[in-house]
This record gives structure tokens, C-alpha cells and sequence, in this order.
């Protein structure tokens, strides 16, 4: 018989909070498997020990924004009125049904506190500690990519200024391979140089000025930040977020950040190999990784020669000889190394004038080919050999199981697809929240499987 229930509910009842949690609930996992009591001595630095009013337990505010990164709530206003009238979240914030929940100004207040201090990178670490504790990290394939985030900024909003960036650090390096590569072929050294500095005019958000203007093929062009994360290959449990302007090459901060992690966690010893898209593919990464014995996998750029011209790749080198020798059989001898640090090889134009695939090979007019090769081409060779290989093509497919799946996983479910602040340090710790949530979610996951 059909009929509508006319209660209303409005009676007492007596009632276990915990008995209003879904069984199978996710914060279950989570509350059972991890302890974020650790917090509790990152954060006494930041509160008065003998004097002031009681503070709201900084562990519950920490988990009321870890709830917010976890279901994707942007708004810290939206998240407390999300915890009022949810019975899981109370439970899994040690409220009861009539107890207050902190205001958002609190939640605020909380976050800008611990912001100077780093403590959000510190939980960071301690997660993955806890994921090494429990074997989920094996350090032994490291797997790093980025991803853009949408700055909050109005990309109309912009001012022209011009830019300075020193390039020294790596060009120490280069300059020292260039000089022992010339002195090896007998040519006098390059005039020393100062601190090389590259400017140029650029596009400066006036609301968020941290943030960097992108122009990349297939990419949304406006202010976005990048997010540079490591991931380890055993369980896809995240090591490492770094944030940089939009701007920012993706293999600029790559060799740092790598050195970082492996310090940090310590995976001197463990450390086998990486895997990295073709944006990595640099030749100053490739010699690093060379002589850090890393088994290294990058992905390859698509090289479009001039149309109409012979392929570089018909031209075979002959690293006894140092030349180059063509189609024809002609060698093209070593002429200079440049401050770039490549090395110029250049045929006789006497003999290139009579040869019959003269048109084919260059245009120049003096009709004499040129072909350079970097001073460390022997490490992209050893990176292009790994990835032919069938264990490197194995590594290269892991990226699509584990970097690809994190960020896709980050993006659609916990709201890192745009920037909810402005400013570097607080994207860093968006960023770092997000991570949080990824992997304590999936430690809870795999000890929950585990304990059946």
C-alpha cells in the first residue's frame, strides 16, 4: 500500500557515533592503520607551553584539511560545514555529535602557522618513512614527471618585464668538458667567462607574480605552476614534490631533486635505475646519470631533419679516428669545439663540389657539410641503448602504471587540477597535502588487504 512517512525527526535517541560510520568506510583504514600523533612534536614549536588559552588539538585540525585534500574540498568554509553534518568525518575527528566544529578562520589560522616553518614537508616524510617501515617503498626504480597546475590568476592580467636567469652552476660543469675536449685535440683553450646570464622579456602575473606564463605544444597557455613529482615504482608511493613556475624546464631542478631524495631516504645503495619522459632528455642529465651508474630510460624527441637533406644518422662516427664519414665515404674531419660544447666535424669542399649527392647533403654555399656532436654524446648514446633494450622498454611502461595513474589520481579525485592560493609556498603546500592524501590513503589500503 502506498503511504509517505509523515515523522518528523526530531525525537531523542541514544546512539553510538561510531555505529553511524559505514563499515567498509575508507577513514576506517586510515584511523585504524595510521597514527598522526608524530604531529603533535612538529607542531609544539609553533604554540605557548605554560601560559595562553587551550588551543584546539592540532592533530584534529590536521586531519579536518587532510579530509578536505582527500574528498577534493577546495573551500575551508565549505569544509566545515561539510564536518558539521557528516557523521564520518566527526567520527574520524574525535568529535562527538554535539561538539563544536573549528571554525575555517581557526582551520586558517592553523595552516599560515606551520607554513614557515616547512612542517607540512616534515609529514610528508614521515608518511613515506612509515611506507619504508612496512616495505612499500623499494627505492629501487625512481620514476619522475610533472604536470601543470592553473595558477589562480586571470592570464589578462600580466605586465611585460624583463628577466634575468644565471645558468652557472651548469655551465661550470660544460666548460670544463670543453676545455679538457680542445686540449685533448691539441686546440689552445677558450677565454674564461664570467657568470653567463640570460634575460629576456617575459610575462608577470600582477595577481599571483610567483606563478610563470607557459607556452608549450598541446599545452593551455596562461600562468601555471609545475609539480615535479617522484614516484617509486613498487607501489607508486610518492618521495618527492617539488613546485616551480610554469616557465621552468621540465629538467632544470631534475639532478637536485634526485639527489635530494636519495640522500634523504637513503637509497645510495638501493638505487637501480629511473625512468623519465623525453623532456629529460638533455645531454647534461644524461652524463649525471652516467656517472651516478644509474640505469637510465628517457623517452626520445622526435628529430624532423630539413626536407629534402640526408639524415645525421647516415653520417657514421668513428670514435678512433674522430671523423665522421658520409654516404659517400668521405671523412669529415674535426675542426673546433664550441662553447656550447659541441664538436664541429667539416668535409673537404673540394671534393664535396663533384659529389653526386651534393644537393642532398647541404646547402650551404661555400658547399662544405657540417656536423656537431656534444662533448658528452656518449651518455645519450648509453640512454638511447637502455630504452632499445627489452628491461628498458619494461622501465618506460611503468610510467603509464604509476607517475601518469598519481597525477591523473591527484587531478580528478583531490582537486589538484587548479591552484587553490597564490604564491609558491602555498602551492608547495597544497601540492605536499595532496600527496599526503595519496599515499596514506594507499598504506591504508594495502595493511588493511594485508591484515585481511
Amino acid at each position: 500500500m502506498l503511504r509517505s512517512n509523515p515523522n518528523v525527526q526530531n525525537q531523542f535517541e541514544f546512539v553510538c557515533i561510531e555505529d553511524l560510520v559505514l563499515p567498509n568506510h575508507p577513514l576506517r583504514k586510515i584511523q585504524k592503520h595510521i597514527d598522526f600523533s608524530f604531529i603533535l612534536d612538529l607542531v609544539r614549536p609553533y604554540y605557548c607551553e605554560d601560559n595562553g588559552r587551550p588551543s584546539a588539538d592540532p592533530v584534529m585540525l590536521f586531519k579536518m584539511l587532510f579530509i578536505g585534500y582527500l574528498y577534493g574540498i577546495r573551500s575551508e568554509r565549505q569544509l566545515e560545514q561539510e564536518v558539521f553534518s557528516n557523521n564520518a568525518y566527526r567520527w574520524f575527528l574525535g568529535l562527538g555529535l554535539k561538539d563544536q566544529v573549528p571554525d575555517h578562520s581557526t582551520l586558517s589560522y592553523f595552516r599560515e602557522r606551520l607554513k614557515e616553518g616547512e612542517v607540512f614537508q616534515k609529514i610528508f616524510d614521515e608518511v613515506v618513512l612509515l611506507a619504508m617501515k612496512h616495505r612499500l617503498v623499494a627505492g629501487r626504480v625512481l620514476i619522475t614527471d610533472s604536470t601543470h597546475l592553473k595558477a589562480n590568476a586571470n592570464k589578462q592580467k600580466f605586465i611585460k618585464q624583463e628577466v634575468t636567469k644565471s645558468t652557472k652552476s651548469y655551465l661550470d660543469e660544460l666548460d670544463e668538458a670543453v676545455r679538457q675536449d680542445r686540449e685533448a685535440n691539441g686546440k689552445k683553450p677558450l677565454k674564461s667567462r664570467k657568470e653567463v646570464e640570460e634575460s629576456k622579456v617575459t610575462k608577470i602575473s600582477t595577481t599571483d607574480p610567483e606563478s610563470g606564463y607557459m607556452v608549450r605544444d598541446g599545452k593551455p597557455e596562461g600562468f601555471f605552476y609545475l609539480d615535479h613529482r617522484t614516484v617509486d615504482h613498487k607501489y607508486n608511493i610518492i618521495t618527492d614534490v617539488h613546485i616551480t613556475p610554469g616557465n621552468i624546464h621540465d629538467s632544470v631542478p631534475y639532478v637536485d631533486r634526485l639527489e635530494y631524495v636519495v640522500k634523504k631516504f637513503g637509497f645510495e645503495q638501493t638505487l637501480e635505475a629511473v625512468a623519465l619522459d623525453a623532456g629529460y632528455f638533455t645531454s647534461y642529465i644524461c652524463k649525471k646519470l652516467q656517472d651516478k651508474k644509474i640505469y637510465a630510460v628517457i623517452g626520445g624527441r622526435a628529430f624532423t631533419p630539413v626536407k629534402g637533406l640526408i639524415a645525421k644518422w647516415r653520417f657514421k662516427y668513428n670514435a678512433e679516428k674522430n671523423v665522421y664519414v658520409c654516404p659517400q665515404k668521405h671523412e669529415l674531419k674535426y675542426s673546433t669545439t664550441d662553447r656550447a660544447g659541441y664538436r664541429q666535424y667539416k668535409s673537404d669542399p673540394n671534393h664535396c663540389a663533384n659529389c653526386p649527392l651534393l644537393k642532398e647533403c647541404t646547402r650551404s654555399r661555400n658547399k662544405q657539410k657540417v656536423i656537431t656532436r656534444h662533448v658528452w654524446q656518449e651518455s645519450k648514446d648509453w640512454i638511447k641503448q637502455n630504452g632499445r633494450s627489452s628491461s628498458g622498454k619494461y622501465l618506460y611502461r611503468l610510467r603509464y602504471q604509476t607517475i601518469e595513474r598519481s597525477f591523473a589520481d591527484a587531478k580528478e579525485l583531490h582537486g589538484l587540477r587548479y591552484c587553490r592560493f597564490r604564491g609558491k609556498k602555498k602551492v608547495q603546500q597544497q601540492a605536499l597535502m595532496t600527496a599526503i592524501c595519496q599515499n596514506v590513503k594507499k598504506i591504508a589500503n594495502i595493511l588493511a588487504k594485508r591484515a585481511g
